[in-house]
C-alpha cells in the first residue's frame, strides 16, 4: 500500500494543486485584487480623476486634459485664493445632460473609472479658479482693467483675454462673498460661464458656489503627457491678500 504522504503528493501532481504555475496565477490574482481595493479607497477618500470638457480654463487647462483632484480639500485642508477647484453644479450652471446609454462599453468604463484606470464622468462638475473667499469683496475693474479683492488690485498672469480687450473680464460687477460660499472664475475670462457670468445673468444663488459643493482641488494635469504639470494657486498673485 502507498504511504499516505506519497499518495497526497501523487494526488497533488495529478490535480495540479500546489504547482508553481497555479501559485503564480493565484499570487497575481491576489495582487490585482489588493491593488483594486487600494485604488478604490484612494478614489473614495483621497484623490479623484476628471477630464476637462470645455475651454473655460484655457490656457491653464485645455479641452480633454485629465486632472487629479485632492479630495482632502476642503474637508481637511482649507481652500485658498487661487486654488483651481472642481465642484458639482450649484444649480443650473450646466445644460441638461443626455442620459448615458446602458451598454457593455459604458459598464466597462464605469468599472475602470471605479479603480482609477479611466476618468470619472465630468458631466455634473465644473472647474474654476477661486478668486473670492467668504467675506471678500470682489470688484471689476480698475482703470487698468484689473480685478480687486478687498480693494487690492491683483495681477493675474494666468488669464486669457481676447486681443484688443484690457479688462480682466467682460462686465463690471461688485460683490461681497457670503459665508460658506466662493466666487470662482475661469481663466479664459471672456469664454467662461463662471460666477461673474451667472451673477450678471441673475442665476439662482447669485453666481456664488457653496463650499459644500467643492469636490476637491486640482493638483496636477495627468494626461496627455505633454501637458503634465503641477497646478499651483499663484501665490505671487494672492499673497498680498493675506497681509
Amino acid at each position: 500500500m502507498m504511504p499516505a504522504d506519497n499518495a497526497t503528493r501523487s494526488t497533488r501532481r495529478r490535480t495540479g494543486v500546489g504547482s508553481p504555475a497555479l501559485k503564480f496565477v493565484r499570487d497575481i490574482v491576489v495582487i490585482v485584487v489588493i491593488a483594486i481595493l487600494i485604488s478604490a479607497l484612494l478614489k473614495t477618500f483621497v484623490v479623484r480623476s476628471f477630464y476637462i470638457p470645455s475651454s473655460s480654463m484655457e490656457n491653464t487647462l485645455l479641452i480633454n486634459d485629465r486632472i487629479i483632484v485632492n479630495e482632502l480639500v476642503p474637508n481637511l485642508i482649507p481652500i485658498e485664493h487661487g486654488d483651481v477647484v472642481v465642484f458639482t453644479d450649484p444649480g443650473n450652471w450646466l445644460p441638461p445632460q443626455e442620459p448615458v446609454p446602458l451598454n457593455l462599453l459604458s459598464a466597462l468604463d464605469a468599472a475602470l473609472t471605479a479603480v482609477e484606470l479611466s476618468t470619472a464622468d465630468s458631466n455634473n462638475h465644473l472647474v474654476k479658479r477661486v478668486i473670492g473667499l467668504p467675506g471678500d469683496t470682489v470688484v471689476c475693474c480698475t482703470a487698468a482693467g484689473q480685478l480687486t479683492v478687498n480693494d487690492l488690485p491683483i495681477d493675474e498672469p494666468y488669464i486669457q483675454v481676447p486681443d484688443g480687450q484690457s479688462q480682466a473680464t467682460k462686465s463690471p460687477f461688485t460683490v461681497t462673498v457670503p459665508d460658506g460660499k466662493l466666487w470662482v472664475m475661469g481663466d479664459n475670462r471672456y469664454n467662461s460661464a463662471d460666477s461673474a457670468f451667472h451673477h450678471l445673468n441673475g442665476s439662482p444663488g447669485g453666481g456664488f458656489v457653496p463650499i459644500s459643493s467643492v469636490v476637491g482641488r486640482a493638483v496636477v494635469v495627468s494626461w496627455p503627457a505633454k501637458h503634465w504639470g503641477w497646478l499651483g494657486n499663484c501665490p505671487e498673485t494672492f499673497t498680498p491678500l493675506a497681509h
